[in-house]
């Protein structure tokens, strides 16, 4: 079965990976699986298969050392052991293992890198309880841009 669903509450499959005292897996799309699509869930998921599309999260994805993930992400928690191409944001925490490869950008509060991980991309970290001024910037802090370097992104401050 591609997709085999644990239910909330039932046998405790505990993730040991999740952050802050790991979470019921709801849902698992397993090695040799291959998803294209817009994925939507509440609880925690694992991926490790191959999905391409959109993941959207109330929870925590876990992405496998087997995962294989080409989507824009945006999720609770994010859990990095395998791959994944395009742009991550976490509202709590992204975590990535030392055998994740990730080449997007990312943005969360909080990041944890184990050594042996790759990434490349730009990463933005807004404080949590940070709240937007009447800009639209989060207050509590300067901007650590410097000056005259680009807003973000490879093609901001380039000639048109």
């Amino acid at each position: 079965m591609a997709i085999s669903s644990f239910g909330r509450g039932k046998g405790g499959d505990e993730l040991p990976d999740a952050p802050s005292g790991g979470a019921n897996l709801s849902a698992f799309i397993d090695q040799g699986s291959d998803f294209e699509g817009k994925l939507t869930f509440k609880d925690t998921v694992r991926i490790d298969g191959t999905f391409r599309g959109e993941i959207s999260s109330e929870n925590t994805l876990v992405v496998g050392e087997t995962g294989s993930i080409d989507a824009t992400i945006r999720s609770n928690s994010v859990v990095v052991s395998g791959e994944v191409v395009g742009n991550i944001i976490a509202t709590r925490q992204i975590v990535l293992h030392k055998s994740a490869k990730v080449q997007g950008d990312m943005k969360a509060p909080s990041l944890i890198i184990e050594e042996g991980a790759v990434f490349n991309g730009q990463l933005t970290m807004d404080r949590p309880n940070a709240r937007p001024d009447a800009k639209g910037q989060a207050k509590g802090g300067p901007n650590p841009q410097k000056p005259g370097m680009p807003a973000s992104g490879p093609d901001h401050g380039k000639p048109s």
